[in-house]
């Protein structure tokens, strides 16, 4: 018999957008060191995806990474189709592909604003849709009944209002609500849930100053770790189906 208690997503199936480097990449190791064969999605980041699923792959799960535009319909309904075939069902669904910008509210065009809503909002919408056929997929005769789970990441900045983020701030705070609409619209069989991310220190050095700043006003008295969202995005994995629509925080109290 396999060992649960250290591999609770032995058997089960994830998808990740946006998964071949930062916080997706950090989500989907944690996701397959619980035993989750992986699918992954990037855009622009081929080399990136590629490394990460040899790094998946040496877990000793099953994993790969397809081309996908969550900002496109037809790129989402055309990939969602090969990872439904080739998984056979999808289990646990990461809304993690967006993108981030800053712009002074003056200065802030239209074609910013859509881009982000596109990406930010509507990406999640169009893969959530496309997924859900093969999240309900019927598990076959004597199977537990469908338990599914989507994990929106969501921001500190839709909770707390960001002077120069007016159009990144707006595109999150759409994405929390829709994760409460998506749980209300989705259950019982899918939990739908958020991970809040406060500010989390990748290493980039063109962020240093800001990043020092920032642990400075935090209560925890330092930024996040990548790690330590991926760890909120496994709790939600594994968390009682019980629990659903809820936007959980993970900032070190910066948004006290």
């Amino acid at each position: 018999m396999p060992d649960l208690s250290s591999k609770p997503l032995l058997g089960k199936t994830a998808l990740i957008t946006g998964a071949a480097r930062r916080l997706g990449r950090a989500s989907a190791l944690a996701l397959a060191q619980a035993g989750a064969d992986v699918a992954i999605t990037f855009l622009k980041s081929a080399r990136e995806a590629r490394e990460t699923v040899v790094d998946l792959s040496g877990l000793g799960v099953r994993s790969f990474a397809l081309r996908c535009d969550v900002s496109d319909e037809a790129s989402v309904k055309s990939t969602m189709k090969d990872v439904g075939r080739e998984l056979g069902r999808i289990d646990i669904l990461v809304n993690n592909a967006a993108n981030y910008e800053t712009v002074d509210f003056e200065r802030l065009t239209v074609r910013q604003w859509d881009a982000i809503f596109a990406s930010n909002t509507r990406g999640p919408f169009l893969v959530a849709r496309e997924a859900l056929k093969w999240m309900r997929r019927d598990r076959g005769k004597g199977q537990p009944a469908i338990e599914a789970r989507i994990i929106n990441m969501g921001s500190l900045g839709g909770l707390q209002p960001w002077a120069t983020h007016a159009h990144y701030g707006s595109s999150k705070a759409a994405l929390h609500m829709l994760t409460k609409v998506m749980a209300k619209a989705l259950a019982p069989e899918i939990a739908v849930n958020a991970v809040a991310p406060g500010m989390i220190d990748l290493g980039e050095q063109a962020a240093a100053a800001f990043m020092r700043r920032m642990a400075r006003q935090t209560p925890m008295r330092r930024n996040g770790r990548a790690d330590e969202i991926a760890d909120a995005v496994l709790f939600f994995a594994t968390a009682p189906q019980f629990i659903t629509g809820q936007i959980l925080v993970v900032d070190g109290g910066l948004g006290l």
